[in-house]
Order: C-alpha cells, then structure tokens, then sequence
C-alpha cells in the first residue's frame, strides 16, 4: 500500500489537488468544493506571496477540535491562534525549501510503518488501523504523507539547530555551582496590619480597572434546564424484601464458603462387603436419629482412625479438596446437618457440618438486599426507560413524561458548557445540552446513558449567551480587587522603604525567621517566592546583609540574606539540570529563527 501511495504522489500537481479534493469532502462535504477551487477571495493569509487558503484553516481547526485539544465551543478562538501557527509553518517551510533539505520516498516510508499509532499489539504495520486512524483525524494517506514530509523537514531543521547550539565546559561548571548553592537568610512578612493607610478605591480607580479587566467579568454561554433521571439503584432501594428471601440469598451466595467437617467413615474389601459397610452405616444412622452424638459415633465406628480420636474431625476443608462426590454431599449441607452415605475411593462416609468459614448474615443484609432488589427492578427500570426513550422523543415538555413515569422533574440553576453540579457534571451531559437540536430547535434530548444504572433526558428551559457582565452587576467584585490590588502595592510600597532603611543601618522591629543553608530545590517550609527571591540577591560581601522584598500573595516580605554558600555536588540534578539548559538554548535558538523569519517575511492577513 505504501508503494501505491509514492506512486500516486510523485506529480506535485496531482497530490496537491487530489489529496485537497478527498480530505476537503471527507470534512466538510461536496459543497466545500466549490470554495476550494474558487479565486483569491477565499484566501486568509499571503505569507511571501504563498497564499494560505480558507479550507486550510478550517481543516485545522476541525482536526484540533477532533482530537479533543480544543472542546467545540472555543472554535472561534482558536481560528486566530490556528491562523498564526500556519503562517509560522509556512515561513519554516519555505525556509526549509531554500536549504534545500530532502527527505527521500524510503525514509518517508520507514517512518509511517514504525509509528505506534499504526501498529497491531505485536508491533507490525496495520494498513485499516493506518486508514481508519487517518480517517478519525480527518486525513487521506496522500494528505498525511505530504503534511508528514514537510513535519520532518522542520524537524530536521530544529534538530539541526538544537546540536549546533553548546555549552563551553566552564559555562557548564558555573551552571552546577549556581544549582547546587546554598543560602542562609532571614525573613519577615508584613500584613494588612501594617499598613496606615485606609483603602478605599474610588469610582474611577474601580472604573478603569473594569475596563483594562473586562475579559475577567465574561459570562460564558449559559442555560437553564429541566431534567428527569431513572436510577436503578434508588428503585433497588425503594423496594422491600423479606427475611427469608434475603436468608435464601445469604444461603445462595454462601454455599461454597470454607466448612469445617466430620466424618464417619467405613471400608469395604478384605474385612466386609460393600453391603456389609452401607449396613453399618444404616445402623450409624439410625442411632444418630435416637439422638447419639456424631462425634461419640465416629469414636466407636470410623476406620479413619486419626479422626475417629477428633470425634470424626476432617478441618476447614474447601470445594475441590476431596473430589466431585464428596464436595457434591458436604457443599450441600448446612450447619448441623448429616449426609446421606458418600462413596469415595476410601470407602463410605457419613459428613456433618459443624461450622462454616462465612459472613455473618447481618453483616452481608444491606449488599443482600440492594442485589435481590436489582435483579427484581431490572425488568421494570428497562420497561421505564424505553417509556422514556418514546415519549421523551415526542413530548413537547418533560412534565408530562415525568409524570407519565413517576419521576421527579428536576430544574438547574443557570449552568455552562464547564458546569460542575451533580448529575449535570456527568460526561456527555452537557454536550447534549447545548447540542443544536436541544438548544436550537427545543427539542427534548436524546436519553443519556450516565452509568450501567442510571439514564437522563434533560430539555432547556431557558438561554442567554455568553456576554460581558456590566460594570453594575460586577461592581463589588471589582471593588474588591481593586482593594486587593491597592493592598499589595501599600504593602510592597511599605517593604521597599523598611529595605531602604535597613539598608541605611536604621533599626528596624520586624518579626524574623531565620533559614539555614537553603537550596534552590528545597524550601524548608518557606513559601518558594521567597526561596527565590533570595537567590535572586546579590551576594553579601562583607559582615552586613543584603536586604530585598518581595510581595508574595496578599504579604510583603522583607528577607535579609546573610551568606551564601557552595553546596554539596548531586551528580544527578546536575546532569538533569545540565540537561534542561541545553534544552532551553536549543529552544532559544528555534524561537529566534522563527522571530527573524517572520520579520523578514513579507505577511498579509
């Protein structure tokens, strides 16, 4: 197949049209043809004169959205951010071209076959797993082969920069001893307390943070909704059971558990005839009806000598241990009750239970009662929810069918697409509810399928779409803010002049906690702004501290670092460390190749 695929794509022309037409019907339908092969007007970027066409856009915004990245409702936001990343394709790919860097048909090949998402569960190349998971992602083979072509020749480029780029060995060395230093300082947190001042914003402090903040008071798309649940498990436990059925259940499910056995046992052979033994153990029998013990019994008649001395006692013994027909006659016993005469290879025996390894029937009532009751509510909850399924389809309102079937009609509050309320929350729920046919035509929605027990129909009552609160609604909240954010800046404020005191020699009463020897990878029970902070300090050079702050949270904090010092070597966070430095630079370097290439481009959107 992938040979076929290379022959097929050898004429650029030909890909380029062909594999366009199969993957724009495939997404979008016959009618997106017309626009595909329209003129100019139906393009959405220029990148150095390389148009960026409409259908292209789409196709990537619909497969984002196909792979679960981005949830439907963000389409169009994600329309801005898909533009940009093809026009930084492009100019990568354009760029690639002028290097003239090539990737041959064979190694092209080699990687689709060795991709794990197109391979069985032993490893080989799956040529309907390769075509369906195209086709879920919204490709054709000959799309995917052009769109893998020219991934790789990026990442031949980025590969290419990432191990251009280096360290000098004295670059990697003052790296380790800047991680592995330590620092010892002190500390001191201001409050609210601290401050003199009153708060207290004023109308047009509130009023501009409004407007550079509106994005903040967005309230997203949201419904109403009236919704009907059928729950096997509240019909399980609306249902009464009584005791003897829950005995014969309790008796049911414990019928294999572990017992503990007597015997009687007599052989037959050499001494006595088989009659001889099934008539000694008639008369055993017939005693133990008169009212003899079986443990006395088995004393005076068992041939298993080792247990007759036990009064006949075999142990716990469990299904399985004395084969078919002697599991057959024990396993069916309860509690005190005696077998009818069992042959095994041994000879004859007579079995008794004298206890039974098992729970305890009270123990087990409640999971007795709610199994015995499933099994019983199963038929009615299937019945009711293919009542629910044909009258919720042509019902004009929930109501009715609720009525109809004995179910509550619930009703939300005002709820979104990202709603956490109870049964709402449930996967599916509230996809339906914003679906087209629900939210749209005002139909009643599909029965959802929440669990093995439960299913929902829900109908939306009431709409309103997403919109920005206005600046009454929101006022308090703004206002609060706003004093939050005064708060922060008086307390940042207050700890810059207690820093510059401090650092003027004056004596200053402040509350220290002091830290010894902390690392960049610890914190000692010390908020880590504050561990950073400090290692963002220079470091003392003599007896006196370096003072700094930094406002951490709804707190100013003054830190006075006293010495710094070297550490102990770890091999291993150097060498991770080491590590994550060469792999920032080499992002660095591909940033900035893509910063200089979009510049120099010529783009118009």
């Amino acid at each position: 197949m992938l040979q076929s695929i290379r022959d097929r794509s050898r004429s650029w022309g030909a890909k380029i049209i062909i594999g366009a037409v199969v993957v724009t019907m495939a997404m979008f339908g016959v009618d997106s043809l017309v626009g595909l092969f329209g003129n100019s007007g139906d393009e959405v970027a220029e990148v150095n004169g390389e148009p960026i066409m409409r259908q292209e856009l789409e196709l990537s915004v619909q497969r984002a959205i196909r792979s679960g990245q981005v949830p439907p409702e963000q389409e169009r936001a994600l329309r801005s951010q898909m533009l940009d990343e093809l026009i930084t394709t492009r100019v990568l790919s354009q760029y690639v071209e002028e290097g003239g860097m090539h990737l041959s048909e064979e190694q092209l090949d080699q990687i689709i076959v060795s991709l794990p998402e197109f391979q069985d569960q032993e490893g080989r190349f799956d040529q309907e797993l390769f075509r369906n998971r195209l086709a879920s992602a919204g490709y054709t083979p000959l799309g995917f082969r052009q769109q893998l072509r020219g991934d790789m020749k990026q990442q031949q480029l980025q590969q290419g920069l990432a191990f251009s780029d280096f360290s000098l060995p004295s670059e990697q060395e003052r790296l380790a001893e800047l991680q592995r230093q330590t620092r010892t300082f002190r500390y001191a947190a201001l409050g609210p307390d601290d401050i003199e001042e009153e708060l207290s914003p004023s109308d047009e402090a509130i009023e501009a943070y409004y407007a550079q903040h509106k994005a903040r008071f967005r309230r997203p798309e949201q419904v109403r909704l009236n919704y009907v649940v059928i729950d096997r498990q509240t019909m399980a436990d609306e249902m009464e059971i009584d005791e003897q059925t829950l005995r014969d259940a309790w008796r049911e499910q414990t019928a294999d558990a572990d017992r503990r056995l007597s015997h009687i046992m007599v052989t037959f052979g050499e001494q006595r005839s088989r009659e001889e033994a099934v008539a000694k153990l008639e008369e055993v029998q017939a005693r133990l009806a008169d009212g003899e013990s079986f443990a006395d019994l088995a004393a005076q008649v068992s041939d298993d000598t080792v247990s007759a001395e036990q009064g006949g006692d075999l142990g716990v013994v469990s299904r399985g241990f004395f084969g078919d027909a002697f599991d057959e006659a024990a396993f069916s016993l309860d509690e005190g009750d005696v077998s009818e005469v069992v042959e095994t290879d041994n000879g004859l025996h007579l079995l008794t239970v004298t206890g039974l390894e098992r729970e305890s029937f009270e123990s087990m009532r409640g999971d007795l009662h709610r199994q015995v009751a499933l099994d019983r509510v199963s038929g009615e909850f299937n019945e009711k929810v293919q009542q629910l399924i044909d009258e919720s389809f042509a019902a004009d309102d929930l109501q009715s069918v609720a009525d109809d079937l004995g179910l509550a009609l619930h009703s939300s509050d005002w709820v979104s697409r990202d709603t956490r309320e109870g049964v709402l929350s449930e996967p599916g729920v509230m996809a339906q509810a914003f679906s087209d046919d629900v939210l749209e035509e005002g139909y009643n929605s599909e029965v959802i399928e929440l669990d093995s027990d439960r299913r929902l129909v829900l109908r939306v009552t009431e709409h309103r779409e997403a919109t920005t609160l206005p600046l009454d609604e929101v006022r308090d909240e703004v206002a609060a803010q706003v004093t939050a954010e005064q708060r922060r800046e008086a307390l940042r404020a207050r700890a810059v002049q207690l820093v510059d005191s401090l650092g003027d020699g004056e004596s200053v009463t402040l509350d220290w906690q002091r830290v010894e020897e902390v690392s960049r990878q610890e914190s000692r029970g010390v908020s880590p702004a504050v561990v950073n902070a400090a290692f963002r300090l220079p470091a003392p050079e003599g007896e006196a501290p370096v003072y700094g702050q930094v406002v951490d949270g709804d707190r100013a904090v003054i830190i006075a670092l006293e010495s710094v010092g070297e550490g102990e070597v770890d091999e291993q966070v150097e060498r991770f460390v080491a590590s994550m430095a060469e792999r920032l630079r080499a992002q660095a370097a591909i940033q900035g190749l893509i910063e200089h290439l979009r510049s120099e481009a010529e783009i118009k959107r």
